[in-house]
């Protein structure tokens, strides 16, 4: 290779910098002095081309070369035009494509659901001033929720310093970074707030959207004194408590509280149910009296089966057609680790498993007890439905083993892990909801915190409350966990990997491919 060719080479480099610099500028980083640095590399190999090639300027007009060089030069403003439009294009009306496993970057069902029930405007107010760091992150969120439902979901961003009436009116603390929701006027308007600070998940948010959009609290007792499993830890980070479902069900317009029923008081009026969660000693009869009497008023009752255990409350269960079942379940073909941890998803044709059933997720039940849809005994009008079995693979086991075997004359087959039970109660004394629902599953273990975070079970138990107490707008595929799924970039990080994709990686590429054409041009 030639001095001349070398030349040539390097101002076609030099021109692709020179030309690119504004698009630096303007469209990836922002930074004066990266489109200077690039500007004057441009400069300093053009200049490179006219020392080595000055000989030949004479020649320039009347050979072939100069309408080479004029296309070259037409083609490269022509690739960078092309590349300004198409980023325009997309800056203004991009499609994005959510390539995760867990779709992090899509709205989750019961986020579009929050929003399509919405009856007024929600107007969501930002307290966060433009460089504070999680700005773009919390103004990408809110977006994705305004472009859903652009007539009413209204963001509107402050910054906490020019704004103290709002800030007052809020009660927000000096420097607190806040996202509050609001909707309705004057007297009539409601609020509630998220905090900012280390960013908002699409869990946070949607959240306080339902918590906002809430009719009334739905007040849920879990029974106590049987050694059911607590709401709150005895201790820090104590794995067997319910503390994670109590927040859960905070979020979800729940308000979670104990009852004990040793004292023979009937169960509340504002109950909007009753949850037993593992309860491994017996019910007295008063108790079991209390809990019969309620759902023969229409009460509305979730129980969680524990392994080993037998309550006592056999009879109130059977009255509605349901029976849980001696021993633990096992699969040998649908299980993971041990037969005992089942595996499934197969859902019946219920409302309360329509999503999960659709979005075809599997339920891991730990230590399951089998459940029985009873035909015979059951209070009139009652009707039995499967919610989930496991495979047909699963087998019954009532002395369990280290290495279960299929047992002669024990259930097998497809074994129901979760009942709901249903009955119309007409005009019963003391009628407290038109029909009495009831939901047993036969593993309690997927309630504590250390499991909670398995999204399909805590999806169904979700689903289980809504459909219990008959909000079947909140039935629905929650919003993925995102603490495992996300890394903080700030924006500095964001420029320079922005400036990489879409700057130096295509641009060197023509720079180099331009170089190639040159060179072999001139052998």
């Amino acid at each position: 290779m030639n001095t001349r060719t070398l030349g040539k080479i390097l101002g076609a480099l030099g021109l692709v910098a020179l030309l690119s610099a504004p698009y630096t500028y303007f469209v990836t980083t922002g930074s004066p002095w990266m489109a200077a640095v690039k500007a004057a590399l441009g400069v300093l190999l053009i200049g490179a081309y006219f020392a080595t090639n000055l000989g030949e300027f004479g020649q320039f007009a009347s050979r072939r070369s100069t309408f080479y060089l004029v296309s070259t030069i037409a083609t490269v403003l022509v690739v960078l035009i092309g590349l300004v439009a198409v980023n325009y294009v997309t800056a203004k009306k991009g499609k994005s494509w959510d390539l995760t496993t867990k779709k992090i970057f899509t709205l989750a069902p019961q986020t579009k659901s929050a929003l399509a029930s919405l009856k007024e405007k929600v107007r969501a107010y930002a307290f966060l001033a433009p460089s504070d760091p999680d700005y773009e992150q919390v103004d990408r969120l809110l977006q994705r929720y305004r472009e859903l439902a652009p007539d009413r979901f209204e963001v509107v961003f402050k910054d906490p310093r020019k704004a103290p009436d709002l800030a007052q009116k809020f009660q927000l603390r000096e420097g607190q970074t806040t996202l509050v929701l609001t909707r309705g006027s004057g007297d009539k308007e409601n609020h509630t707030t998220v905090s900012v600070s280390g960013g908002v998940t699409e869990q946070d948010l949607t959240n306080a959207l339902i918590k906002l959009n809430a009719v009334g609290e739905q007040k849920v007792y879990f029974t106590t004194g049987h050694g059911e499993w607590p709401l709150e830890p005895s201790q820090p980070r104590d794995p067997g408590s319910l503390s994670e479902l109590r927040k859960t069900l905070l979020q979800e317009g729940y308000v979670p509280s104990t009852i004990n029923l040793a004292d023979g008081k009937e169960v509340p009026k504002d109950a909007a149910l009753v949850v037993v969660a593992g309860a491994r000693s017996k019910f007295g009869k008063t108790e079991a009296d209390q809990l019969g009497k309620y759902l023969e008023q229409g009460g509305r009752m979730l129980y969680f089966a524990e392994a080993s255990a037998e309550p006592g409350l056999d009879a109130v269960l059977a009255r509605y057609g349901i029976q849980v079942d001696p021993g633990l379940v096992a699969d040998d073909v649908y299980a993971i680790d041990s037969p005992y941890l089942v595996v499934s998803h197969f859902f019946g044709d219920t409302e309360l498993a329509r999503d999960l059933k659709k979005a075809q997720y599997n339920l891991q039940f730990p230590t399951a007890r089998g459940l029985t849809a009873l035909k015979e005994g059951l209070a009139e009008g009652t009707e039995v439905a499967a919610v989930l079995t496991t495979s047909p693979n699963g087998f019954e086991v009532k002395a369990p083993t280290e290495n279960p075997q299929r047992q002669s004359g024990a259930k097998a087959g497809s074994i129901p892990l979760v009942l709901q039970a249903t009955r119309n109660v007409g005009s019963a004394e003391g009628k407290r909801n038109d029909e009495m629902r009831l939901v047993v599953f036969g593993d309690s273990e997927i309630l504590v915190d250390q499991n909670w975070g398995d999204e399909p079970n805590r999806n169904m138990v979700m689903n289980a409350f809504a459909w219990a107490t008959s909000q079947v707008q909140k039935i629905t595929i929650r919003p993925p966990d995102r603490d495992i799924s996300t890394i903080d970039l700030d924006a500095p990080r964001l420029a320079r990997i922005r400036f990489l994709a879409t700057d130096l990686v295509p641009f060197g590429l023509l720079a180099v491919g331009l170089a190639i054409w040159l060179n072999r041009r001139n052998k």
